[in-house]
């Protein structure tokens, strides 16, 4: 197992993981899913190198991107500490590998080398099994909420309830 920058050449790879994580959150979660994502935002980000990539055997096994401010999601609570990460999709022929838990364990050297002190996650929805599983690789689970300015989020966010989840470095 490979985690190591996505590239240009991935982007047709992570849309359609992007849609397989789609298909798979109107199954298990009908209230709520990822809506379809901007070509040019999610370009962004692997120039950026902000997309990342898990590779085994030179398969894309699963992929999430971060962002170092998250100030209309976490509100008041934003800080210069953090990394967040957003859009974990794992391809579904690696699916129940918990990878998960080896980003949480990648985040934590990066956000150190970035000279940072909490990895910051969240989710739409309460879903108790995704909290649950969270909760077991690491996170601290910190409570729902809606969020108060959703215009510049995508879809998703709107009108939805929000968890937020964080792991505080030593």
């Amino acid at each position: 197992m490979i985690i190591t920058n996505s590239n240009l050449n991935d982007i047709p790879e992570i849309f359609r993981l992007y849609k397989l994580a789609t298909d798979f959150q109107k199954i298990k979660f009908p209230e709520n899913q990822w809506p379809e994502f901007d070509k040019e935002f999610i370009t962004t980000e692997v120039i950026e190198n902000r997309q990342f990539k898990i590779l085994i055997e030179n398969k894309i096994a699963c992929i999430w991107a971060i962002t170092y401010s998250d100030a209309q999601i976490w509100e008041d609570r934003e800080n210069n500490s953090s990394i967040y990460i957003h859009r974990i999709a794992t391809n579904p022929e690696f699916r129940g590998k918990n990878f998960v838990k080896e980003i949480v364990d990648w985040s934590k050297n990066y956000a150190r080398k970035q000279n940072k002190k909490f990895i910051r996650m969240d989710t739409c929805g309460k879903n108790d099994k995704l909290i649950n599983h969270y909760n077991h690789c690491g996170f601290n689970y910190l409570g729902i909420k809606k969020l108060k300015n959703t215009s510049q989020l995508p879809s998703h966010y709107h009108n939805a309830n929000v968890c937020f989840f964080e792991i505080e470095l030593e």
